[in-house]
């Protein structure tokens, strides 16, 4: 079973890889690797009935993923549509590309540690898009917000996924993340930014100029702008303080904002109006990104359901032997496959009782695979994220990006390593 599993996760996730050449969607490869991994999974398994419960729990939690990603993607479209972006492009003044690529990165290092690594992935695209026309220099930049993002959620508790998990299980304590992961966080950033900063020379081509909606007036850009913000950084509060999954706060900030566009438009005329609307967002907003995403999820909790990243990581606790070696592993195969199972079947492998809350196992497991993903374009949200928004390339990717996110990911270990082993 975990033979015939593994090389039909393999054979799609190189398709996928191929979609350029083979002319092939990424998202209909992915949707048809996740049903044939949940297919044979069930005529091999002895108990389909539970096979079919398995399914449905993992569908609860990527249901979740993906209404958060639908939510936070309206958010921004509908920002986009009032040109609310234009107040920070206009708030950014210089041209060179390196000036322009560290105000970037950092942005992104320190939003996503507040938002997450998926929203503000989502939003550095958008704004990204106003400000780089040339699709080379824009992929560049993009490739260097991945690592920023995977960065900056790493070091913060509601920054990504994996750490939330941990937080939640109680194997790391948020003040105590903070201040362990901040410093090798940044390094993982901070090395490649600088080596990519070097290499780069000259100006942007040119920064967009405001592209004038007529129907919208200052005082509602700003309205929706900061509304739409606000929404977005309250879902981490609205998670700290209900407890309930972070969709749940998508969702109620897509529901508010949804009123006070539909408030502040009411007395213009029905075309205008509809440009401006949330339902004309939900028609703009990209979804074949959103069944990418769940194709892939689908296919990853059936190699998890079956047991194959359990017995992988039982093989490396048997066979490395170095604890700090195991968690890079761990943290370097995040970029194939998704770092929440790996977490997952970590944190159900070893116990508190074995490494206690706030154990240097836990911490580093947190850093390895928030940062490790980034080796890969499809080894984390955000990068699946500009994969799909941008239709960025797999092996261009691979190719300029992928080295630097390497050696961002080994400085950071070994500051981690040099701190606190």
């Amino acid at each position: 079973m975990v033979l015939i599993l593994s090389i039909i996760f393999i054979i799609g996730y190189f398709l996928i890889t191929l979609e350029n050449k083979i002319g092939i969607n990424k998202a209909a490869l992915a949707l048809l690797t996740g049903v044939l991994c949940w297919c044979a999974y069930l005529f091999m398994a002895s108990d389909s009935h539970l096979v079919s419960e398995q399914l449905m729990h993992h569908l609860s939690e990527i249901s979740g993923i993906l209404f958060f990603l639908l939510g936070a993607m309206t958010i921004v479209e509908l920002i986009d549509a009032h040109d609310g972006f234009h107040i920070i492009i206009t708030a950014i003044k210089t041209t060179n590309k390196r000036k322009l690529l560290w105000i970037l990165c950092i942005i992104t290092f320190l939003l996503s540690a507040v938002l997450d690594n998926l929203t503000t992935t989502i939003l550095m695209v958008s704004l990204l898009r106003k400000i780089i026309p040339d699709k080379n220099d824009r992929w560049l930049f993009l490739g260097l917000v991945i690592i920023a993002a995977n960065a900056g959620g790493a070091w913060s508790p509601i920054g990504d996924v994996t750490t939330t998990m941990l937080w939640i299980g109680g194997q790391i304590t948020g003040v105590n993340i903070i201040m362990k992961l901040i410093i090798p966080s940044a390094i993982c950033l901070l090395v490649p930014l600088t080596i990519a900063s070097l290499r780069l020379k000259g100006n942007i081509q040119t920064l967009t100029k405001e592209v004038s909606i007529s129907v919208v007036s200052k005082y509602h850009r700003y309205i929706i702008f900061f509304s739409g913000i606000g929404v977005l950084l309250g879902v981490p509060l609205f998670k700290s303080v209900t407890h309930l999954p972070p969709f749940m706060g998508m969702l109620l900030g897509l529901g508010i904002l949804w009123i006070i566009s539909e408030i502040i438009h009411k007395d213009k005329d029905t075309d205008d109006k509809d440009a401006l609307s949330v339902v004309y967002a939900l028609r703009k907003i990209d979804t074949p990104s959103i069944l990418f995403f769940l194709g892939i999820l689908v296919a990853i909790s059936a190699l998890q359901s079956a047991g194959v990243l359990t017995q992988f990581a039982e093989f490396l606790d048997r066979n490395v032997g170095s604890e700090s070696l195991v968690v890079m592993i761990i943290g370097l195969f995040s970029a194939i496959v998704d770092n929440v199972p790996l977490v997952a079947a970590s944190i159900g492998m070893y116990d508190l009782s074995q490494y206690p809350t706030d154990h240097f196992f836990w911490q580093f497991l947190a850093l390895s695979t928030g940062t490790g993903g980034s080796a890969l374009i499809i080894g984390s949200a955000a990068g699946v994220a500009v994969m799909g928004m941008e239709n960025m390339d797999f092996f261009w990717y691979l190719k300029n990006i992928s080295w630097l996110a390497l050696i961002g990911f080994f400085a950071g270990a070994i500051t981690f390593i040099a701190f606190f082993s």
